[in-house]
């Protein structure tokens, strides 16, 4: 039967409450008596706690409470959103306590007041008297891993978080054999998630003793752990919400605010509590992109074949773990299956340093690593005088491929057809002819960069997703998941995916967006580019289920065997023919009301997926360059992906123009600043950090090549975070092929660029 969802270009679900407001947000949540908290932040990147006086403080009218590490659980615990793990050597590193009596960057949160209003309780962070015995601050990796340097976390040698890597084959027998050898060093910046709603989260405790927390996150399952290990008490008394979401982009894939507002409203006899953190605050205290130096030395055959690769990479983690070293190797990871060769050997070290958490964030680690190798490889390609897209074709990755260290097997791969459709749509050859001899200041040049990236953490990971359907007395259904939707369209995508099934309207499938722990499905959260993967999975299955309870139901009334019939357009119909037997909403209400054989129809399924998915494309980007000024202007940019079958492309289409920008961002104008002997922020607000607009971004050309994922019920792969992963190499390669200098590191600013050009003799 023909596709009647999947496919389509459907409204998103949630579309009409947001765009009239009526969505519901945390910060949107009021109470009766609600109090207000707010959090002291050290004004050292590393110091001790001598002393702290709050009396003033507790004094002031309107102030409720005020906490230090000796009013809260001193348990130490995780903040990074991965799933539990059995096995103690697999967990997050708990490294975090609720407060410190050691700060370990500016920012890092020493005391708490709640108040009845925003102004009393900062008034009262005015009078708390703290004495801080200052420490050495440690801002880069080399500071940090220096013989002698203090340490961030006394369990952790050398400030060294982790140092775990891979080989495959011999990487020195390898260079042996190749015919050339290209070495490079290669950095990225710290950036920042910098989406619309900040981190908030509001915490009461119910009648029943429990703490509820409604709060702005990407996995409230995995906070109410949190949470529970955090103070010390039993998951289950805890209770998470996830109302509306503004945005994350892996910020709040990690517990920010959670465990705090648990602990304030403890400490105030369980009443309503509300912790909303400034968007000043937001950049430096909860988490950020980890930066990352690269050395990569790479083996060449004659005819341009990669021999071996062998990279060193230290990443930045700042004063706490979150996801750490994870980053590191999930970016080498998900790089190493698009270009097989003999021999690869990843050495990264993760290093805790006295800056701001860095954690996940869109592409987690692929950004870094593949802006490193995808310049390397157009550097290459230069060098050899080898025409960058040839080099690619020669070396990439074909169906049916296994990678050697986890057995993930490449199922479906269109990147040679990505690339294909770039190359058309960019007008490759005619501009590399037409700018191939430029002179004067202003010059174009073309760039582009491959990517691979997976659909979700298997083998690594659990991948568990979680499923609920109930058919109403009309023939509508309700469908519920643990996955959240944070505004990347997932609901919208789910509900497609049931009424593929069931055969019916999509406006017949009314998507409950709020997740509680109490109520909705277990699901690990929104994350890995894994939900229209994942648990699509569990959605397929839940539907299928109700499928076959409908059909067997209508057998019954009708005496029609349930394999000669279907559902269409909401009707129960032969199968054989499409002729209509009865309305979907009959044999709905007869499940309910007849008075022999009801029993309503629903499904409850979760589903644990042992399979991952391989998704790839690429960037194409046409640049011009102001060698007098430095700045450089995206002219037109194209992306192009093999992301399975698309769902919803209009969903997909705004998936790729969101990462798109953000990539241009990354790639030209965002970083976070530090006094480089203080580590005091610089430009953590919106004014000073450059964030691109609306005027810095280029019409965003999209592509889709589809090709059908095998492992996926409705042949889809990832799609959320691939978009941001190779569009900075590509405008990189761009300005190298425009001004032959060919640039290390990020972003590519005026100031940097005319620095560079200058060094360069070109001005």
């Amino acid at each position: 039967m023909a596709s009647t969802a999947v496919g389509k270009s459907v409204t998103r679900v949630d579309a009409v409450a947001k765009v009239t407001g009526q969505a519901k947000y945390t910060g949107d949540f009021m109470f009766r008596d609600m109090l207000v908290g707010k959090v002291l932040r050290s004004p050292y990147a590393h110091a001790i706690v001598k002393n702290i006086d709050v009396s003033q403080a507790r004094a002031l009218p309107g102030v409720e409470g005020v906490l230090t590490y000796k009013d809260v659980p001193r348990n130490k615990f995780p903040t990074a959103g991965h799933p539990y793990s059995l096995d103690p050597a697999h967990g997050d590193k708990a490294d975090r306590t609720i407060l410190t009596d050691k700060a370990r960057f500016v920012g890092d949160a020493i005391a708490a007041v709640i108040a009845r209003d925003e102004l009393t309780a900062a008034e009262a962070l005015k009078l708390i008297k703290v004495e801080y015995e200052v420490l050495e601050p440690l801002l880069t990796p080399e500071a940090a891993m220096r013989e002698g340097a203090p340490l961030i976390h006394e369990d952790c040698p050398g400030n060294i978080l982790s140092a775990s890597g891979y080989a495959i084959g011999d990487v020195d027998e390898a260079f042996k054999e190749a015919d050339y050898i290209f070495e490079d060093e290669l950095e990225t910046s710290i950036v920042q998630h910098c989406q619309l709603e900040n981190h908030i989260s509001c915490a009461y405790v119910d009648s029943d003793g429990r703490i509820v927390i409604i709060t702005s996150t990407q996995i409230p399952h995995i906070v109410r752990r949190i949470v529970g290990q955090a103070l010390g008490i039993p998951w289950g008394r805890v209770r998470v919400i996830k109302p509306y979401v503004g945005g994350g982009f892996g910020s709040k894939q990690d517990v920010c605010t959670e465990p705090l507002a648990a602990a304030m409203t403890l400490a105030v006899g369980g009443r309503p509590v509300k912790l909303e953190l400034s968007r000043e605050e937001c950049m430096i205290a909860t988490r950020t992109r980890h930066a990352f130096k690269f050395k990569i030395k790479t083996g060449v055959s004659r005819d341009g074949r990669l021999i071996g690769m062998h990279i060193k990479a230290i990443s930045n983690t700042g004063a706490y773990a979150s996801h750490g070293h994870s980053i590191a190797m999930a970016g080498g990871s998900k790089f190493r299956i698009l270009y097989p060769m003999k021999a690869l050997k990843y050495e990264p070290f993760t290093v805790y340093t006295n800056l701001p958490v860095a954690g996940a964030m869109r592409g987690y680690g692929s950004p870094q690593i593949t802006f490193a190798v995808e310049s390397h490889l157009d550097n290459i390609a230069s060098k050899l005088n080898i025409d960058p897209i040839e080099f690619r074709l020669k070396n990439l990755v074909k169906e049916g491929y296994v990678d050697p260290l986890n057995g993930n097997a490449v199922r479906s791969c269109g990147i040679r057809e990505c690339i294909a459709r770039g190359k058309e749509l960019i007008k490759w050859d005619e501009k590399k002819a037409r700018y191939k001899n430029q002179t004067g200041s202003r010059r174009r040049g073309l760039g582009m960069a491959c990517f691979s990236y997976g659909s979700g953490t298997y083998p690594v990971g659990l991948e568990i997703g979680g499923a609920r359907i109930v058919l109403n007395q009309d023939g509508s259904v309700q469908l519920q998941v643990g996955a959240t939707e944070i505004g990347q369209g997932s609901d919208t995508v789910f509900a497609q995916m049931v009424a593929e099934v069931l055969g019916i309207p999509v406006d017949m499938v009314h998507v409950l967006s709020t997740q509680d722990t109490d109520i909705s499905p277990f699901d690990t959260g929104a994350y890995a580019s894994r939900q229209t993967y994942i648990t699509g999975m569990a959605v397929a299955r839940a539907a299928a289920e109700v499928k076959e309870k409908i059909l067997d139901f209508a057998w019954g009334m009708t005496d029609i065997p349930a394999h000669a019939l279907d559902i269409k357009d909401a009707n129960i119909v032969y199968k054989h023919s499409g002729e209509v037997v009865m309305p979907l909403a009959e044999v709905a209400l007869h499940t309910y009301y007849d008075t022999v054989f009801a029993k309503p129809i629903t499904s409850d399924t979760s589903n644990n997926a042992r399979v991952n998915a391989f998704v790839f494309g690429v960037t194409f980007a046409e640049v011009e360059v102001d060698l007098k000024t430095g700045r450089i202007e995206v002219l037109e940019i194209y992306n192009v992906h093999d992301s399975g079958r698309i769902i919803n492309r209009q969903l997909a289409a705004a998936q790729v123009h969101g990462g798109v920008g953000m990539g241009i961002g990354y790639a030209l104008s965002e970083q976070l600043l530090f006094d480089e002997k203080t580590g005091q922020p610089l430009n953590n607000n919106l004014l000073d950090y450059k964030l691109p607009t609306i005027m810095d971004i280029p019409a965003i050309g999209v592509d889709f090549v589809e090709t059908f994922e095998p492992t996926s019920p409705f042949g889809c792969k990832a799609l959320g975070e691939p978009p941001i992963i190779p569009v900075a190499p590509a405008i990189r390669n761009a300005v190298f092929d425009a001004t032959g200098v060919a640039f290390d590191r990020l972003p590519m600013n005026p100031q940097r660029v005319f620095e560079k050009f200058k060094e360069a003799g070109l001005i």
